[in-house]
């Protein structure tokens, strides 16, 4: 025990059973911890249990998970203890476009966003000077064949086991990963799109939406899986347009939307709020 209470949050998740919420609760009052924050949920189409909870206890993470190991051996369960407020450790994948780079690291920087950025990763030299003016080491390197693909994606998993990295965020980063990249990142890569998807595709999607008449603008971040686009969703926002916009305002309005809703699924993963329930999240908001 420490002299110094700790804050810490507790995830857990199993098949759903009765008693673990009182197996829990009693599990952190026998580390003498007072409950903060607590939240729960029974996936009927999965059949699973979600739990994330916050406690100050003067208990350390070893003596807290001691305490809690009865209960994760009694339903099987996975937990996951961490420190409240700990930054959590981010690469940043980028491309040309920079207004996600500069809305993610402002954040960080001004301490409104929990996460440590070791290092900016791009597949163009473009965005070295927006890292560099917030103080964050830039490397770029060319993709322009498989041979090229191959080794970024190798600097990648490098810079994961390098850094200690855990999760990696795709900030308009316009590649597409090969099966074997979103398999080693699984559970802990997050990418951002327009949300017009699947319709305009490709290049210009915004002058494509107004040719159309499009009156949502979207954004969608979600974990990336080897289904193009097609991962478990954490967080969507849109608003509304008219025909008075013009295709370049589209795409102004478009950023700040890809640009918030980045950074709000970040937030949520770094303060361990997003849970995989299969191909949908749990989101402790």
């Amino acid at each position: 025990m420490s002299e110094t209470p700790h804050h810490w949050i507790v995830t857990l998740v199993c098949d759903d059973r009765p008693g673990i919420v009182h197996a829990v609760t009693g599990a952190i009052v026998e580390a003498e911890g007072n409950i903060t924050e607590l939240q729960q949920f029974s996936s009927l189409g999965s059949g699973r249990f979600f739990l994330r909870l916050q406690t100050e206890t003067h208990a350390d993470h070893d003596a807290l998970l001691a305490a809690l190991q009865p209960v994760i051996d009694r339903y099987g369960a996975e937990c996951r203890i961490d420190a409240v407020g700990r930054p959590l450790r981010t690469l940043v994948l980028v491309s040309k476009a920079g207004h996600c780079l500069n809305d993610l690291l402002f954040r960080q920087r001004s301490g409104t966003l929990p996460i440590e950025v070791p290092l900016v990763l791009g597949n163009h030299p473009d965005l070295g000077e927006l890292a560099a003016f917030y103080g964050v080491p830039f490397a770029s390197h060319p993709v322009t064949d498989a041979e090229q693909k191959a080794a970024m994606e190798a600097r990648i998993l490098a810079a994961v086991d390098e850094h200690d990295i855990e999760l990696v965020v795709l900030a308009r980063y316009m590649q597409i990963f090969s099966p074997e990249l979103c398999a080693a990142l699984a559970g802990r890569a997050i990418n951002i799109h327009h949300s017009f998807l699947p319709g305009f595709k490709g290049a210009n999607p915004y002058a494509r939406a107004h040719a159309r008449g499009v009156k949502l603008i979207g954004a969608t971040a979600h974990f990336v899986t080897s289904d193009l686009d097609e991962g478990p969703i954490i967080e969507q926002n849109v608003t509304r347009v008219d025909h008075s916009r013009s295709p370049e305002e589209l795409v102004v309005i478009g950023r700040d939307i890809e640009s918030r809703t980045l950074s709000q699924a970040v937030r949520w993963f770094a303060e361990d709020r997003v849970l995989l329930d299969g191909q949908r999240t749990v989101i402790f908001t």
